[in-house]
């Protein structure tokens, strides 16, 4: 079977700057925190760039002259003035590192504070998002990718303004601090260690693309991968009851060899990077022990200290030039997570309220197609110049075979898609003239396939007016013959209502609906997952929920609808045929004879 699992590929030579700016943004609303996590990352660097300075006083001020001394005056033992001297030096060393652990305890605290706020930041606006987007954008959108963009995504990214960000600032400052030490006291020492520099930009520019391919397609793939799990997981009874366990794994096995691969490559050129920085440093390093040999054993050349402390600078100024590297290569990974996330977060919402839009007041239910025109992919037209009146309280059915616009006609009056022409108007008022909100409050829909939520059944149920009481829930479950599910109100159902059968998570989106006591009543073929004894023992509150409201009722069932007001025969997008049951009856055309066919297999199963 094929599958349509591809995630959408971004190839792109995306500037690094305006995704960085863009999620560096969101760490910018806590200026205070990340004042700190800034100001304790410089002293940190500051405190690594001053220990060879340390070290180049100790040997020149301390130890050159003691051990200069000692020698001249032939001592074999330490004066104790002279341990004065080092527990002098041990102290500053001291206190000096005391200083870095203090300033690394705050930088890790504040990275790690500021890093769980954005990831919050970031679901919670990708979550907002998903519950504004029409129902479009889930038609071209697996469940498996959003998973992953609300969870591998944001902490990818949100690494790179929390780690990746340290290691940026250290990286900065130590190289500034570094560089201008070695400038200050010989310039020409500090010269070969900057030669190597530009040589490090150009590698850092060719690796840098083959960082960013492979760390996309380990993206987009991982996005795949999720999406097929998520899939089979659902689908577990269907693969064991088709014995397909085999080829299910298989099909998930492409995935996550093509995943290995691609982020086996991404991290492949990462690490690229370090050892040749490394070989670059230490030829650099090496240099400097030569040419700073010959200064220090040349006369007036520089002093034994000072040549320590260049080879300490020549070593480690390739650290901080790591951790940009390492930065940088953060950056390319998190760039391709980030640019899955904000495709999300920018995504254009198809329906919203214009400018300005008023209210619905509390409306009459009077539904009305002018010219209506809708497709779901261009040049494949589904419903095409319908008109339709339904007046406020009549109930409507909806039959035909399957495929012929039937829950379209209900989708659309819902709002979950708009007109691609015409109009729909509700009481007389094109409903985009209208906000989205007051139109859904006073609408109520009992879908094929219910759906309910962990918790309590009595939770599930109170989605449809968070005010009811337990006593209306328990009147209305009686209405509708679901007098068995009064006593386990306050069970816990377990994720997607583990517990529950078909037929009872049904009924509980018909209890939702009677609650909410909508204006407009839509049900797509809602007793089409309940058994023929439930259904018989719903029917009842099925006729007390259409009164006094306008309801369209898809059915497959041509027995459960003969009391409609009126039905409409669908064919193609077209009313082919509509009137009363026993008008169309009479009429003997196309309804007549899906009826007619119905009766004679129910009276078939019947005899046998």
């Amino acid at each position: 079977m094929k599958q349509n699992l591809h995630d959408k590929e971004f190839e792109s030579k995306r500037a690094l700057w305006p995704f960085i700016k863009q999620i560096f943004g969101y760490s910018f609303k806590y200026k205070k925190w990340f004042t700190l996590l800034s100001v304790s990352v410089i002293i940190v660097a500051v405190a690594d760039a001053v220990f060879p300075l340390i070290w180049l006083h100790f040997i020149d001020n301390l130890i050159t002259p003691l051990v200069t001394s000692y020698q001249a005056e032939g001592l074999s033992s330490i004066r104790d003035d002279d341990l004065n001297g080092l527990l002098g030096f041990g102290g500053i060393y001291l206190g000096w590192s005391i200083i870095q652990i203090v300033g690394i305890g705050f930088f890790v605290y504040y990275a790690r504070k500021i890093q769980e706020y954005v990831i919050y930041d970031l679901r919670k606006e990708m979550f907002n998002k998903l519950q504004r987007l029409s129902f479009s954008y889930y038609d071209k959108s697996a469940i498996g990718w959003l998973i992953s963009r609300i969870t591998s995504d944001t902490g990818r990214v949100t690494e790179l303004i929390s780690w990746g960000f340290i290691s940026l600032v250290w990286g900065v400052f130590m190289i500034i601090f570094c560089f201008s030490a070695m400038a200050f006291y010989n310039w020409k020492l500090m010269m070969i260690v900057l030669v190597s520099i530009p040589f490090l930009l150009f590698i850092s520019v060719k690796i840098r693309l083959l960082i960013l391919r492979y760390a996309r397609r380990a993206r987009k793939v991982h996005s795949e991968m999720i999406a097929n799990f998520n899939e089979h997981v659902h689908g577990i009874e269907v693969n064991k009851v088709t014995a397909q366990e085999d080829r299910a794994s298989k099909a998930f096995g492409l995935f996550t060899d093509d995943l290995r691969g691609a982020s086996f490559r991404a991290a492949y050129y990462s690490a690229l990077f370090s050892p040749l920085v490394i070989i670059i440093g230490s030829i650099a390093a090496a240099m400097v022990i030569y040419f700073g040999g010959h200064q220090t054993l040349a006369e007036n050349g520089i002093t034994i200290g000072m040549l320590a402390a260049f080879i300490s600078y020549a070593t480690m100024i390739y650290d901080p030039i790591l951790d940009i590297a390492r930065f940088y290569a953060m950056a390319q990974n998190s760039l391709s997570a980030g640019e899955r996330i904000f495709s999300l977060i920018q995504e254009d919402v198809e329906i919203v309220d214009p400018d300005g839009a008023p209210d619905y007041g509390e409306i009459e239910g009077k539904i009305g197609f002018e010219n209506l025109d809708f497709h779901y992919v261009e040049g494949q037209p589904i419903l095409t110049d319908l008109n339709l009146r339904i007046n406020a309280g009549e109930s409507i059915a909806l039959v035909g075979p399957t495929g012929e616009g039937k829950t379209t006609i209900a989708s659309v009056i819902a709002r979950f898609y708009q007109p691609t022409g015409g109009a729909v108007k509700i009481d007389d008022v094109d409903y985009r003239e209208r906000t989205l909100h007051s139109f859904r409050s006073q609408l109520g829909v009992i879908l094929q396939t219910p759906h309910v939520f962990s918790g309590t059944l009595i939770e599930n149920i109170r989605y449809g007016n968070f005010e009811a009481t337990e006593a209306e829930i328990k009147a209305v479950l009686a209405s509708i013959g679901a007098d068995e599910l009064i006593p386990r109100l306050h069970e816990q159902i377990g994720e997607e209502g583990g517990t529950l059968s078909l037929g009872e998570k049904q009924l509980i989106s018909f209890a939702r609906v009677i609650l909410k006591d909508p204006k407009i009543l839509i049900m797509d073929e809602a007793t089409s997952s309940v058994d023929t004894l439930a259904e018989m023992k719903i029917q009842r509150g099925i006729e007390q929920l259409v009164k006094g409201r306008t309801s369209i009722i898809i059915a497959h069932r041509l027995s459960t609808i003969r009391n409609c007001d009126r039905i409409l025969v669908i064919r193609k997008g077209q009313i082919l045929e509509q009137g009363s049951h026993q008008e169309l009856l009479d009429e003997r055309g196309f309804y007549y004879q899906l009826y007619t066919r119905q009766s004679r297999k129910r009276r078939v199963r019947k005899v046998h």
